[in-house]
């Protein structure tokens, strides 16, 4: 997953079959995969690294524990990232029975978690294209359109202009009060509110962008909502300061959201989910604006900012811009819709 290629390069996917990596706090890391993928494997090994293989028919975490004791490791602490899958951490806790199995979040997380120049530029790049990809394909929304239609278009015109494994999400009329979407499909009609939630990566890189437009005129209560989230986006780039505890960005929207009627909290019509989450090789990684979140925001950390509205029933409007803290503050990587008449 991300964080074998954050560490290594290695780009590999999970499956039953472990490719995995041991770094020891000194020394060469160990990098273990099948014997038939070592070449495979090696293309983007991107670190001095011992490489060992196994074969079909052993234990790939006996492999591992041999390892450790050769190195004189097979009685330390060791970090296992958070999405390894249980199978593996107990059939190493089997291999290797003298080591003490934690959390590795208070390493990986610090680390991904504080973005460099280049991951920030490489970042950017995959919200350029997004942003690109959405002025393509909102012209092309015409009454009848499928929300499946503009899906489709939006993530064509994405991979044309070089974003990697796009997606996209269309929420029309109704559709839009539910966050991720309802199993009853519509079909564009004249003054609908349309809800778009799309994305891409760029060399690994993600960027997560979303747009509510109307087909058509506004009604003064679309508009009215419309507004209210586009004030909501504000309120948390301007709570987003060095020092600021990430939870404190959630509250400052909320506290404006009740002063308007919505929630309290939580509840509906108001805001459902969390403000933002973190980004970056990941759509979603930690750490999140949601409430009680008592990380301190620094340079380098990478957001979403998605205050939405969602009145069941009736529509919803989510805005949802990505920004990143500098040292004098928070910056966008796309710049927020200005109307609803005009998105992007």
């Amino acid at each position: 997953g991300p964080s074998l290629t954050y560490f290594s390069g290695v780009v590999w996917g999970r499956t039953e079959r472990l490719t995995g990596m041991v770094i020891p706090v000194a020394g060469l890391p160990l990098l273990i995969t099948p014997h038939f993928e070592e070449a495979s494997v090696r293309e983007s090994l991107a670190v001095p690294a011992t490489v060992r293989t196994w074969n079909e028919d052993e234990k790939p975490l006996g492999v591992v524990g041999d390892w450790l004791r050769e190195a004189k490791l097979h009685d330390k602490v060791i970090g296992v990232e958070e999405t390894v899958r249980q199978f593996l951490i107990e059939a190493l806790a089997a291999a290797a029975p003298g080591v003490r199995l934690v959390s590795a979040n208070p390493v990986i997380r610090t680390c991904r978690m504080i973005k460099s120049p280049a991951e920030i530029a490489l970042m950017q790049h995959a919200s350029d294209i997004t942003i690109a990809a959405y002025a393509r394909t909102i012209p092309t929304i015409r009454r009848g359109t499928s929300q499946a239609d503009i899906e489709t278009a939006m993530m064509t015109a994405t991979a044309a202009l070089g974003g990697a494994r796009p997606w996209a999400l269309a929420l029309v009329g109704e559709a839009s009060a539910y966050p991720h979407g309802s199993k009853n499909p519509k079909t564009v009609a004249d003054d609908d509110l349309i809800l778009m939630d799309c994305g891409c990566g760029f060399q690994g890189y993600q960027a997560d962008i979303s747009r509510t437009l109307v087909f058509g005129t506004p009604t003064p209560e679309q508009r009215k909502v419309w507004s209210s989230v586009q004030r909501g986006q504000q309120i948390a780039f301007a709570a987003a300061r060095i020092g600021a505890a990430a939870g404190s960005v959630d509250a400052a929207v909320r506290r404006y959201y009740e002063s308007l009627g919505y929630g309290p909290d939580y509840k509906l019509p108001g805001l459902s989910h969390r403000t933002g989450h973190g980004i970056g090789m990941e759509t979603h990684e930690p750490v999140n604006l949601v409430g009680n979140e008592r990380t301190r925001l620094q340079p380098g950390m990478c957001f979403s900012n998605e205050p939405g509205l969602y009145a069941p029933g009736k529509f919803g409007v989510r805005l949802e811009d990505c920004f990143y803290i500098t040292e004098t503050g928070p910056r966008y990587f796309s710049q927020p819709a200005k109307s609803i008449e005009e998105p992007v």
